[in-house]
């Protein structure tokens, strides 16, 4: 009798183990199709707003928008038709006030005509300082034929140098004027019907560091018109914070344990927002309905390492740590190339009691020796090892994944797997059905599966219509998510292309386009 009881529980633990690895999905038996894919390039709809003008609203114009002259004569302002209209017949230099200082906000301006001579732009200066940053399109008759850029630093001393590239010989000043400013560069764009074009571009870092604090709570900004028998109107301006030209980086926000972040019905997600080079690009936070296509974006966050400066890193893993009630993660310090002689790039621990997901953030920062060309960061406290975990690439002959697992979240990191023998990029963990996996863009055109945490391999990721062609790079982020019950389909992953915006002079990393895909067993 005791034998066959044996014999029946040994039965049921079989089969019990038998149905839990049959019911147990590998990610690479999964089917991955797109649904959709857009670029979004500094989409209106999507601007957080921080501050403009807006003439067909504007009552005391001149309370609500000072105006300060810098010559002995002076241009006419005035609201006509519901348009800002500024004119000379003289030499005028005008500074209408429209807002505070922002380093990484976008800065627009609807043009609607320009005629005769002279300059329009933006000024950024403050009250009690001769500290000015000017950047100014030249125009004869919207004809634009340069772009400058003047300083004149806190002891009255100025120059100009010209910042134009790019400038077509068929371009016309109107339409809409974009100056991205990226903390320690700009970039000008030009928007007459269709693509914005680019104008401009600078790295001013050398002159003025815009990431000091200094700079955030003393600037402020100004419509900047130099009119010499000219005459200008507008529609408005705008300063916001803006999607930029291209957005990468994607990852999913997470709880301390990796699983996601299902907020109000939506996936969280943290970006790049691209400028142009390696220390330009800016920490945004975007939402989405994972049934749909609703990219939203929700936010901007920069990074305070308690030395005065604001800086803009990416490629950030955000989560929320419910044990903590603190928002904690990782970022790499991409910014350390804006000044490579002082700086290395490396990992950095952020937090914040705040939620940073929502407008202007910034989160504290703070090094803990992770020092080199490492990035990618993911990070998950898994309750089993009792462990924090961080899934990373590393550049050992190309960037390749590694494992480093901590007793705390923010110190004393060692290696305990990889490095993968297969390029990498975008690292994240997620989990299909119960278990763990690694995931990895590469540049072999394939995303790669690794087993959690001693990254063998488990295979690829099957799709449809990759985010690449026989063209583009491959080095993308997969970024795949498992979903509750109650969805037409199991998991979702965002991903972007490689494809750089057109026009950038120099180095290039503007890419991409984003791409939705569902997942179906």
């Amino acid at each position: 009798m005791l034998v066959r009881k044996l014999a029946c529980i040994f039965a049921v633990l079989i089969f019990t183990f038998q149905s839990a690895l049959q019911s147990q999905v590998l990610p690479e038996q999964i089917n991955f199709t797109r649904q959709a894919s857009k670029r979004l390039i500094f989409d209106e709809d999507q601007t957080i707003p921080l501050a403009g003008i807006w003439p067909e609203k504007s009552v005391g114009f001149s309370v609500m928008h000072p105006v300060i002259h810098q010559l002995e004569d002076s241009a006419k302002v005035a609201i006509t038709t519901g348009q800002l209209n500024l004119r000379s017949t003289t030499k005028t230099a005008t500074n209408i006030w429209f807002g505070g200082f922002n380093p990484v906000a976008t800065y627009s301006l609807d043009l609607a005509s320009c005629k005769g001579n002279g300059a329009l732009g933006f000024s950024f200066f403050g009250k009690g300082s001769k500290e000015k940053l000017t950047i100014k399109v030249i125009f004869n008759d919207e004809k634009p034929e340069g772009v400058s850029l003047g300083y004149t630093d806190k002891n009255g001393l100025s120059k100009e140098s010209s910042i134009a590239v790019n400038l077509p010989n068929d371009a016309t000043l109107n339409g809409t004027l974009y100056l991205q400013m990226l903390g320690s560069g700009l970039v000008l764009y030009l928007k007459n019907k269709y693509l914005p074009q680019v104008i401009a571009q600078s790295d001013f870092n050398q002159l003025i560091d815009l990431r000091k604090k200094e700079y955030l709570h003393g600037f402020q900004s100004h419509l900047y018109t130099e009119l010499d028998s000219g005459e200008v109107k507008l529609d408005k301006v705008v300063m916001g914070l803006t999607t930029g030209v291209g957005l990468a980086d994607i990852r999913a926000i997470t709880y301390e344990d990796g699983s996601p972040l299902l907020d109000k019905g939506r996936l969280w997600y943290t970006m790049s927002i691209r400028g142009r080079a390696l220390p330009h690009h800016i920490q945004g936070v975007f939402s989405m309905n994972p049934s749909v296509f609703d990219i939203k974006l929700e936010g901007v966050i920069l990074f305070d390492r308690g030395d005065g400066l604001l800086r803009n890193e990416v490629a950030s893993h955000l989560i929320f740590d419910r044990n903590d009630n603190l928002w904690k993660g990782l970022t790499t310090g991409f910014s350390a190339y804006a000044n490579p002689e002082l700086e290395k790039k490396q990992l950095l621990a952020i937090q914040s009691n705040r939620d940073p997901r929502f407008g202007f953030s910034i989160m504290e920062a703070k090094t803990f020796g992770v020092v080199g060309d490492i990035e990618d960061p993911h990070i998950l406290y898994d309750e089993e090892a009792k462990k924090w975990r961080m899934l990373t690439c590393v550049n050992e002959g190309g960037y390749k994944a590694i494992i480093m697992e901590a007793e705390e979240w923010d110190r004393g990191y060692v290696k305990i797997a990889g490095p993968v023998a297969h390029n990498s990029t975008g690292t994240s963990i997620q989990k299909i059905g119960s278990e763990r996996y690694c995931f990895s863009g590469s540049s072999e055109r394939e995303i790669f599966i690794y087993t959690y945490p001693d990254l063998k391999e488990a295979g690829t990721l099957k799709m449809d219509l990759p985010p690449w062609d026989q063209a583009s790079g491959t080095r993308v982020w997969p970024n795949v998510v498992q979903l509750p019950d109650g969805y037409p389909f199991s998991y979702v992953a965002l991903m972007m292309d490689r494809i750089n915006y057109p026009g950038m002079v120099g180095p290039n990393w503007t890419y991409g386009a984003l791409y939705l895909y569902h997942g179906f067993e």
